[in-house]
């Protein structure tokens, strides 16, 4: 029923807009305050999970949020699922001062270090009669799949699939997909190890 009604909210551009408006503050960019005051209702939290008291939590009811088992969100980091859902798996850490901007999916066992954006959204500027914040954007959504470590200070870009038991040097710049079982660093990133279960250990790839 309610994927029935936001497909009509969607069609129809005025209804859509009049709901956001009553939803989002027009220059804070975020939900508005009396809307903050029911997230608990529509945020789904797993057992144990926590999030700190100073997150900022955009978070809206009309696009998913869910944090598994066991995870945290850690100090001073922002959530923000307006343009896209954040589905979040167990025993996740999203560590201090994290952003993450949906649509994103992140799986299980999964460790963010410290500082590190990760955002599905870019911004359209291809038109250059308006104001780049006048034409709207695009999504593609970010997924991070299982046991996961990504360092510290580091950029994963709109549309990037990390694969599973990857490991994200810190500082790096993702700007394409990471294959499961390797190492990544730089900007842009590229892959400088990846695990042989032949020979059954790691080995580095020729530049």
């Amino acid at each position: 029923m309610f994927e029935s009604l936001k497909h009509n909210i969607q069609k129809n551009p005025v209804l859509k807009r009049r709901i956001l408006g009553l939803m989002m503050h027009p220059v804070q960019t975020r939900p508005k305050r009396w809307l903050r005051s029911f997230q608990f209702l529509y945020m789904k939290k797993g057992k144990r999970s926590v999030v700190y008291g100073s997150v900022r939590k955009d978070i809206v009811p009309f696009n998913a949020f869910s944090l598994g088992d066991y995870s945290v969100i850690e100090d001073f980091s922002v959530i923000n699922n307006c343009v896209g859902e954040i589905l979040i798996g167990d025993h996740t850490r999203i560590g201090l001062c994290n952003t993450i901007i949906g649509p994103v999916t992140i799986g299980d066992k999964v460790n963010l270090a410290q500082n590190i954006v990760i955002s599905g959204l870019n911004h359209n500027y291809e038109d250059i009669s308006k104001g780049i914040s006048d034409q709207g954007v695009i999504t593609k959504a970010v997924i991070i799949e299982n046991d996961v470590w990504i360092g510290a200070n580091s950029v994963i870009l709109a549309g990037v699939h990390i694969g599973e038991h990857v490991v994200v040097g810190a500082g790096s710049v993702v700007t394409k997909d990471i294959p499961r079982y390797t190492v990544a660093i730089g900007n842009p990133a590229r892959v400088v190890k990846r695990y042989d279960f032949e020979k059954k250990q790691w080995l580095k790839l020729e530049k």
